[in-house]
């Protein structure tokens, strides 16, 4: 029986589910009471929406840098740590993994975590004491390789890992700047629906899996995604655990309609 247990989260906007922004109120309190119900992992691997390259990169070090890709924010937001260990054998299996299925993997020692890692692992693990990797996505953001990507770490799911595809099921910037972000959103509910549909039916794999190939065609993706980087982690998620997903989360963040699952 598989031992790993598999995320997709929604992180909220940049360090300001840190900061107390009284928008993510929700999502705090979800990301904090979440360990509770899952088996404390060996290791923890992210595959964040804010790192892409030409091939799947991993990171991991001994002594793990934080990289604080976002700008603007008030001094605290660049006083944040997460000081956990790396796992120089869990970055041996990614990468042997993703070579076996002609992946071409590299290795970065120095990139840093991104909030997308740091942000949701303060929430839920906020001792820093478990190993983190991180893996990028790939550079084209083509639904079907991200797809290819997460089938190839099967084998890990073997493990007492846990796995996330940190991103976010809305992820329109604009809209949720605008002044009516608070408003009722028909648009986002039909795409969340969409989602949640697509990622919990009882269905043959082969189905979901063409969905989330095809996912530009439901209602309103484009609105929801301007670009799919957010929504990506996803289908790795999918792709990883070959089964339907539990819906765990679906409420309010930043004014705007957000989903999470578990696999």
């Amino acid at each position: 029986m598989a031992k790993a247990n598999i995320l997709y989260l929604s992180h909220g906007g940049g360090p300001l589910p840190i900061l107390g922004d009284p928008g993510h109120a929700a999502m705090v309190r979800f990301m904090r009471e979440l360990p509770q119900k899952l088996a404390r992992p060996d290791a923890i691997l992210v595959i964040s929406a804010h790192w892409e390259e030409e091939y799947p990169a991993i990171f991991s070090a001994e002594n793990v840098p934080l990289f604080y890709d976002y700008y603007g924010f008030p001094a605290d937001a660049y006083r944040i740590t997460y000081p956990a260990p790396g796992s120089e054998g869990l970055v041996g299996q990614i990468s042997a993994l993703l070579s076996a299925a002609s992946l071409s993997p590299v290795i970065n020692p120095s990139r840093g975590l991104d909030h997308g890692v740091f942000i949701p692992l303060n929430l839920m693990y906020p001792d820093a004491d478990i190993p983190v990797v991180q893996l990028s996505l790939i550079t084209g953001l083509d639904p079907a390789a991200h797809l290819a990507l997460g089938h190839a770490l099967r084998p890990l799911l073997d493990q007492n890992l846990l796995v996330i595809g940190s991103g976010f099921s809305f992820h329109n910037l604009n809209a949720f700047f605008a002044s009516d972000h608070d408003a009722p959103d028909p648009a986002n509910d039909a795409f969340q629906d969409w989602l949640v549909g697509t990622a919990t039916a009882d269905i043959p794999q082969k189905e979901r899996h063409q969905r989330l190939m095809d996912w530009e065609n439901a209602p309103h993706a484009r609105y929801c995604h301007p670009l799919e980087d957010h929504l990506l982690p996803l289908h790795v998620c999918a792709g990883l655990a070959g089964t339907r997903a539990e819906k765990i989360f679906d409420d309010a963040i930043m004014g705007k309609r957000g989903v999470a699952f578990r696999w």
